[in-house]
C-alpha cells in the first residue's frame, strides 16, 4: 500500500511540475482567450465565461458596488459570455446595470426553473426586464433533476412551449438544459429534444462519483453536436483542499481538456480572482493524458466533499 501511495504521489508531483513548467514557458500570455464554436450554434466564444451565482457578489444583496466592478472588469478583460438565472438573487439586476451598452458583442444566458409554459413565460419577461435587454442569446431550463420534470416540461402546457414561442418571437436565440443532480436525466433530455446547449458539472472529482456526468452526457452531446458548457469547475474551491488540486490551472485545464466541452462559466468573488482566472484561461493548452490522470488521482480522497452539489435538486 505504501508503494502504491508513493507511486501516486510521484505521478501527481511529476504532472504538477509539468503544468507549472508550461505556465513558466509562457512569458507573455496571449492577449485573447482561446475560442471554440459552441456546438451547432455557429457562435464562437472564449473558453471562459463569467458565472452569476455561487460565491460572488453578483448574487448577493447589498453588493452592487462589488458586483458592478467585477462585471466591468470582465468586459475589459474580453469576457463575452455572461451566465445568470431568474433565481440568482440580484444577479440579473446587476448585469442589467452594466451590460446594455455592450449588448451586441455579448452572449447573454439566463435560466428558468419553472416547468410549465405560463410560469416560464413570466420568468422570461422578468429576466428581460431586469437584464435591460430585448433578447437572450441562450435561455435554459434550470437544474432539471427528475424524469417527472422532463414529462412536465415536454407536456402539452410544459415549459418547452414557452421556449419554442420565445425563439419564434426572437426573444431567445438558443435553447438549453442544465443540471447537476443526475446525468441520466440530462442525457435523456438531450435525446428527447434538440437543445442547442447543456450546462453540466465538469471537474476532476466527477470521475470518482458513482453517477459521473462526463462519460454519460458528453457522448450524447457530441453525437447531437450540442454545445457543452462546464460548471462547478473548481467545486466552489473545494477541489483545492489540502491533498487536492494545486489551483485553477489544474481545475480549468482538466475541464477544458475533456472532449466535447466548449467553454466554462466560473464565478468570481473579487476582481483580482477574476483577473487570475482570465490569465489562466488565456494560457490554456489542452492537457496530456498523463496530466489528466494525475489531476483525477489528486481528487480521489476529496471527491465526496467536492460533489456536495449533486444533492441539490
Amino acid at each position: 500500500m505504501d508503494d502504491i501511495n508513493l507511486s501516486r504521489r510521484q505521478i501527481i508531483s511529476h504532472c504538477t511540475n509539468a503544468l507549472q513548467q508550461n505556465a513558466t514557458n509562457i512569458a507573455t500570455p496571449p492577449a485573447m482567450m482561446p475560442e471554440r464554436l459552441l456546438g451547432r450554434t455557429e457562435v464562437k466564444l472564449p473558453i471562459f465565461g463569467l458565472g452569476g451565482a455561487g460565491q460572488t457578489p453578483l448574487s448577493w444583496e447589498g453588493k452592487e458596488g462589488e458586483a458592478v466592478a467585477i462585471i466591468q472588469r470582465a468586459l475589459e478583460l474580453g469576457i463575452r459570455y455572461f451566465d445568470t438565472a431568474a433565481s440568482y438573487g440580484l444577479s440579473e439586476d446587476y448585469l442589467g446595470k452594466v451590460l446594455p451598452p455592450h449588448r451586441s458583442k455579448l452572449f447573454l444566458a439566463s435560466k428558468t426553473d419553472q416547468r410549465d409554459r405560463d410560469g416560464a413565460w413570466r420568468e422570461l419577461e422578468r429576466s428581460l426586464k431586469r437584464l435591460n435587454t430585448d433578447y437572450l442569446d441562450l435561455w435554459q431550463l434550470h437544474h432539471v433533476s427528475f424524469s417527472e420534470e422532463l414529462d412536465t416540461i415536454f407536456g402539452a402546457s410544459g415549459a418547452i412551449k414557452a421556449l419554442e414561442e420565445a425563439i419564434q418571437q426572437k426573444l431567445v436565440r438558443f435553447a438549453g438544459i442544465t443540471g447537476h443532480h443526475d446525468p441520466q436525466i440530462i442525457a435523456e433530455g438531450l435525446r428527447r429534444y434538440p437543445f442547442h446547449t447543456t450546462l453540466i458539472p465538469v471537474n476532476a472529482a466527477d470521475k470518482h462519483h458513482p453517477r459521473p456526468f462526463i462519460p454519460v452526457v458528453l457522448p450524447v452531446a457530441q453525437e447531437k453536436n450540442v454545445g457543452v458548457i462546464a460548471m462547478k469547475v473548481p467545486a466552489y474551491g473545494r477541489l483545492f483542499k489540502s491533498g487536492g488540486l494545486t489551483g485553477m490551472e489544474q481545475a480549468l485545464g482538466y475541464a477544458m481538456s475533456q472532449p466535447g466541452v466548449h467553454c466554462c462559466v466560473i464565478a468570481a468573488e473579487t476582481v483580482s480572482q477574476l483577473e487570475n482566472n482570465v490569465k489562466i484561461a488565456r494560457a490554456f493548452v489542452p492537457l496530456k493524458k498523463e496530466e489528466l490522470t494525475a489531476i483525477a488521482l489528486a481528487t480521489a480522497n476529496i471527491w465526496e466533499d467536492s460533489t456536495f452539489f449533486r444533492a441539490w435538486t
